[in-house]
């Protein structure tokens, strides 16, 4: 048998998720897929081989790629790491060290009698302390991560590091990721508020020209097929090499509240910065029971609430202390080492956003998982 012809393995964990399902459609072409995520739907894409594995397990996920050894033996090109644990609570959980920490490391021993050529772990540009409008963050820029998502990250690329054995690692850390129907958290509930006219969609806790770097999915999945392709390379020049994933430019949340205000209801949109502390006390009345703030609300004015939003607001405190940190991202190493730029922009993809929020609403808001 010519062995030339197999496809080589790619192992992706989180396969199920918007980031893993779009590898694995991407890569299936070119390599034999093999998707690691926890039993139940939702399910990878066909294109992968489905293996059940629980990274809070050891045994777990020594049975997952005793199943990838006895279907393609112990040679694997690469392993995408995406499977983590996040959520926007901005409470300390046990599961972000559970999960994506030591969940690191248990597929690190478990992967070391493989012939590994390339372990690639998608980090996050929080990492990076934030910087002043007018700089750029590079791969050089000091670690500061501010909350507890971030720091999981740090302390798994430091995992890597220390127990990758002789497996190359690649550190994408990537801005935060959207794709054509908008799949990014903040920015669905910040266009549902200007959507929907709410009082806190013209307010904001922080300096409106500062803001965060975004990625298009199909750019960063783009990235991720270049440092798969781009594995011996990126191996001699480091083998564990960080690389910032992310578009050049920076909307300011002011910026990005105007083209929003003027693409949903064609209107000029003012936003006012108020104080932090003041946006706390909002945040802390919205994060309180309907029947709570009623109660609140008939002690102190005697009135009834009117045009409030969801009982489960999105807007945390902890968030607010977060709303003047600027993300502008320097992306030359990955460039020159990837040959990769983004071909999306933030700006020109707005328009398809609210296109098909205005095609279907209600779909739209099933989509991005948005209480209509």
């Amino acid at each position: 048998m010519n062995t030339d012809t197999i496809p080589q393995t790619v192992v992706v964990t989180g396969s199920s998720g918007l980031i893993g399902s779009a590898v694995v459609r991407r890569l299936a072409g070119s390599y034999r897929v093999v998707g690691f995520d926890r039993a139940g739907p939702p399910y990878p894409p066909p294109q992968a081989e489905c293996v059940s594995v629980d990274l809070t397990s050891g045994e777990s996920v020594r049975a997952g790629l005793d199943r990838v050894r006895h279907s393609a033996g112990e040679r694997i090109a690469s392993v995408v790491h995406l499977a983590a644990y996040y959520d926007f609570s901005g409470e300390p959980s046990p599961l972000y060290e559970e999960v994506t920490v030591r969940g690191t490391a248990r597929l690190l021993r478990e992967l070391a009698p493989f012939q590994v050529e390339q372990f690639v772990f998608s980090s996050t540009m929080l990492v990076h302390a934030p910087c002043e409008p007018g700089q750029r963050i590079d791969e050089d820029w000091p670690l500061d991560p501010t909350w507890d998502y971030p720091q999981s990250k740090v302390d798994t690329e430091r995992t890597i590091r220390e127990r990758r054995g002789a497996i190359p690692a690649v550190l994408l850390r990537i801005a935060g990721v959207y794709d054509d129907r908008c799949h990014s958290i903040p920015l669905a509930h910040q266009i549902q508020r200007i959507h929907e006219r709410w009082l806190t969609s013209h307010l904001y806790p922080g300096d409106l020209t500062r803001g965060q770097a975004f990625v298009h999915l199909d750019d960063l999945v783009d990235s991720i097929v270049r440092t798969i392709g781009q594995c011996a390379p990126l191996a001699l020049a480091n083998p564990a090499m960080a690389l910032l994933i992310g578009e050049p430019e920076t909307l300011g949340y002011g910026e990005l509240q105007q083209a929003l205000g003027q693409l949903i209801h064609q209107a000029h949109w003012p936003t006012f910065q108020i104080p932090k502390p003041v946006a706390k006390t909002g945040a802390w009345l919205q994060g309180l029971s309907a029947d709570a703030r009623d109660a609140l609300a008939h002690r102190v004015a005697g009135g009834e609430r009117d045009g409030e939003a969801p009982d489960e607001p999105f807007i945390k405190p902890w968030m607010i202390d977060r709303a003047d940190d600027h993300y502008a991202l320097d992306i030359g190493r990955a460039h020159a080492l990837l040959g990769w730029q983004p071909t999306h922009s933030l700006r020109e993809t707005l328009p398809k956003m609210v296109a098909t929020l205005k095609a279907d609403s209600l779909a739209w808001y099933r989509d991005n998982k948005l209480a209509a």
